[in-house]
């Protein structure tokens, strides 16, 4: 073969390579294949039965088979690590949360880049932080919980150090000139059981976490931390209508995929999450978990999401939080 009919050769045999992998991408998924959908977190929590909703109604839409894969530990790093180094084909996505956007700046030597490894696809839904004390608690409004924190010694469960109770708590104390202990847990679930028992007197918490006990009697809820009030507790007033505008904080759920990962594949999936999102028996189900949808597609949520970066590593480096 001639130097001209090799050259030949060779950009027939690229083009024909890019037109296939150009087709793979517009079959994308092949019906009958497997995705794996990663979650940073064990199974049972917020993020997992978030995960498993939706990627249950992805794998209907597509006609494949939807593998949650729960890959907790490292504070949800260890399951966004393996993502961000995995294959870049579609096959796997990554459930990722508030967390995740605090760990840029309480992990500054992590082994992986949340904005260079891995690529925005959808933000899904949101939960605002409830503040709640026992129902025994002389701590009868959101008030009194302002001007009691100036004059005594109390203390606040979380989920754990850099969780979203957390930064919470150190925006209220940053807002309001206050030093209540963070007391942290291994989870929202003892962080409520302690709280119900009076061995602490506060909890900035997760509204699916506590929801369910304010209902039951055995918490009160002070102040719902979002813009609006929530249509579960409408009596309950959000912190800027007690008095205090900037305690605003929502933890959310979203998806990302592994940076190579092709546009086409990318905003395929962008798409279907948006839709699914917005389906109202989705946003029934979501809405029964405390969630609110806030259906966000891939560049959109990219915004979003450095926002959020930006923000809590002001309060993490403001409140002087390292990792536990």
């Amino acid at each position: 073969m001639n130097r001209r009919n090799a050259v030949l050769h060779l950009g027939a045999a690229t083009l024909l390579a890019g037109s296939r992998s150009a087709l793979a991408q517009a079959d994308f998924p092949v019906p009958g294949s497997t995705l794996k959908y990663v979650v940073p977190f064990v199974a049972g929590g917020l993020t997992d039965v978030m995960a498993r909703i939706v990627g249950q109604r992805l794998g209907e839409h597509w006609k494949c088979n939807v593998l949650i894969d729960n890959r907790g530990g490292a504070n949800a790093q260890t399951g966004a690590d393996y993502v961000a180094k995995g294959v870049a084909d579609g096959s796997q996505i990554l459930a990722i949360t508030q967390s995740h956007a605090v760990n840029v700046s309480l992990f500054p030597n992590a082994p992986f880049s949340l904005s260079k490894d891995l690529r925005p696809i959808a933000l899904l839904a949101d939960s605002a932080m409830l503040i709640v004390v026992p129902a025994n608690s002389p701590v009868r409004d959101f008030k009194q919980l302002v001007a009691l924190s100036k004059t005594k010694a109390l203390s606040a469960s979380s989920a754990g150090s850099g969780s979203g109770p957390h930064l919470t708590l150190e925006l209220f104390n940053d807002l309001n000139a206050s030093k209540i202990l963070h007391v942290p847990y291994k989870g929202g679930a003892p962080s409520i059981t302690d709280l119900i028992a009076g061995h602490v007197d506060i909890s900035f918490s997760n509204f699916p976490n506590s929801l369910p006990f304010v209902k039951a009697g055995q918490l009160r809820a002070l102040a719902v931390c979002s813009l609006t009030r929530h249509p579960d507790l409408p009596d309950v007033p959000t912190a800027r209508e007690a008095g205090m505008p900037d305690l605003v904080v929502e933890n959310w759920t979203a998806v990302m995929a592994p940076a190579k990962t092709p546009d086409a594949i990318a905003e395929k999936y962008s798409r279907e999450f948006v839709k699914i999102m917005n389906t109202p028996d989705i946003v029934e189900k979501v809405g029964l978990k405390g969630y609110r949808v806030n259906a966000k597609g891939g560049d959109e949520f990219g915004r979003y999401l450095g926002g959020e970066v930006e923000r809590w590593g002001r309060i993490v480096k403001s409140a002087k939080i390292t990792a536990a």
